[in-house]
């Protein structure tokens, strides 16, 4: 690990009473980072298991040796694909699922990993440290693509405006340091908007750690596999930090908690649709003030619980 991967769980009890974790179950944790979460959840285990994944391999690194002697199976892997782990595993069902979203601590922490805009370093922001890095994201596309990543994943006001600074820029050098591109990012906002702005490049970097990573995409396939996989009566836990996680968990949660939707003109139900689950905290569930003054990065967590039902 290039530094110590530091966790702080966000949410920690809230997801502990929210998974209702039993001796003997089944769980999964999506997204170990640095098993903050995970190792509360096997510690309460006696007959049970937990499979912790995680696509970083620090993170990977740092969860084998905190839940060592733990009944816990780390694996590295993105959540997407945790139906082929647990098949892979012997595992038929789970009873609980945490979903821990976002950028770890430990990545943005690590000026290396090139996800901050607050230090010089390469442009680089994979999560999973394999693939296309940011800064071949932004030397490539076309202004009309960067537009559209900082438009939809970042509601970036000034899209267009920003990719056509990056593309200029790219013409003149290779866009491949944090600070060059936070600068460039500024330098493209209004004089009277820099000023008001007290972080000007985060929605465009967080925009580009989402399109590099796949992350919107990975959390809508990764919601119907680990769904799939709940046993009646396991519950799904997700923590989103930003807008546009948090709708595509309120949007999947309501579909699978809706039953019928025929018209309400029509006498009986033709459709046959029936809830799939329940949910558990009609409102997402947000860290109180005391969490909040403790870890900053808690402020914008927002916690969604539902449960699998029979039949579902």
């Amino acid at each position: 690990m290039s530094q110590e991967f530091a966790h702080i769980p966000v949410l920690l009890q809230e997801c502990l009473e929210g998974l209702a974790v039993r001796p003997g179950g089944v769980y999964l944790d999506g997204t170990a980072g640095g098993a903050g979460h995970a190792r509360e959840i096997a510690s309460r285990l006696a007959g049970g298991r937990l499979v912790a994944l995680d696509q970083d391999p620090d993170a990977v690194a740092a969860a084998q040796q905190r839940l060592a002697g733990l009944p816990a199976t780390v694996v590295r892997e993105n959540f997407r694909y945790a139906d082929r782990v647990l098949q892979t595993l012997g595992i038929a069902g789970l009873d609980g699922v945490l979903l821990d979203l976002g950028v770890s601590s430990h990545q943005l922490d690590d000026g290396a990993r090139g996800f901050s805009y607050r230090e010089d370093a390469p442009l680089d922001m994979r999560m999973s440290q394999s693939g296309p890095t940011a800064a071949q994201l932004v030397n490539t596309e076309s202004r009309e693509e960067l537009s559209r990543i900082l438009r939809e994943y970042g509601e970036e006001p000034y899209a267009w405006q920003i990719a056509g600074k990056i593309v200029r820029a790219r013409q003149i050098q290779p866009i491949e340091r944090t600070g060059q591109l936070a600068q460039i990012i500024a330098s493209s906002l209004p004089p009277a908007q820099r000023r008001k702005e007290k972080n000007p490049a985060r929605r465009a970097f967080q925009a580009l750690r989402i399109a590099v990573n796949g992350e919107l995409d990975a959390l809508d396939e990764g919601l119907d596999v680990l769904f799939n996989a709940l046993n009646p009566g396991g519950r799904m836990c997700v923590i989103t930090f930003h807008s546009l996680e948090d709708r595509l968990v309120k949007q999947r949660f309501r579909a699978w908690t809706t039953g019928c939707t025929c018209p309400p003109e029509l006498p009986v139900c033709v459709c046959g649709k029936t809830p799939r689950a329940k949910l558990i905290c009609k409102k997402p569930i947000e860290p109180g003030e005391a969490e909040r003054a403790e870890n900053r990065r808690a402020r914008s967590a927002k916690l969604r619980i539902l449960e699998k039902i029979q039949g579902g």
